[in-house]
């Protein structure tokens, strides 16, 4: 149960840096010139080609071990799923007629993104973001299962696991209370993510 708060901050900092950096690139290639699309876009497929938890890994192994490092590997980790899908949202509200209104009304190009790109753009990907805690979460476990998190005795549920399966013969409990709470902790958060979802496209119970 103390473990919660570790890995709790660890999957929200981690999904909040993810998703902010996302977001910016997200909106800059949807709203700039083209050759700055085609720029961030190949760059987002490059790292979007090697899977979360290598690139985390390469991250971290560079940066060194530790909880903000971690929380930073994790966070840059999912910066190019996010960047995608921001960038999608933004393709599709930038031409939306009350976006084209609020330019004929002759409202500033700054005015137009804060009041009716970001705010319809970004609305769909933050539901997704809290589904995605829960991915982060379990990336960050495994990290520290590895060695790669915060040193013991930090209350981590991967570092307790790791610790634990040096004595599954004799105290198995060591490494299924935490990894039953990671389970029901991840199942949990995708669960309020998809009624979120649900909700935000009207679908019926």
């Amino acid at each position: 149960i103390h473990g919660v708060r570790s890995s709790l901050f660890m999957g929200l900092a981690a999904t909040a840096l993810g998703l902010a950096w996302g977001a910016l690139l997200g909106l800059l290639s949807g709203l700039g010139p083209r050759w700055l699309d085609a720029a961030l876009m190949r760059a987002i497929d490059v790292l979007l080609a090697f899977p979360d938890l290598l690139l985390a890994l390469v991250i971290i192994t560079f940066f060194g071990q530790g909880t903000a490092n971690l929380i930073l590997a994790v966070g840059i980790a999912g910066v190019p799923r996010y960047a995608r899908l921001v960038r999608a949202q933004t393709l599709n509200v930038r031409n939306a007629g009350y976006v084209e209104a609020a330019v004929t009304l002759g409202q500033s190009q700054l005015a137009v993104v804060l009041r009716h790109i970001l705010p319809n753009a970004f609305k769909p990907v933050l539901i997704l973001a809290t589904i995605g805690i829960g991915g982060t979460i379990t990336a960050g476990a495994a990290l520290s299962f590895l060695g790669f998190g915060a040193p013991p005795p930090a209350p981590e549920w991967g570092g307790m696991m790791a610790i634990g399966r040096s004595f599954l013969a004799n105290a198995p409990w060591l490494v299924a209370w935490p990894a039953l709470v990671i389970t029901l902790t991840v199942v949990s958060i995708s669960a309020i993510g998809r009624e979120l979802l649900r909700r935000s496209e009207g679908k019926p119970l």
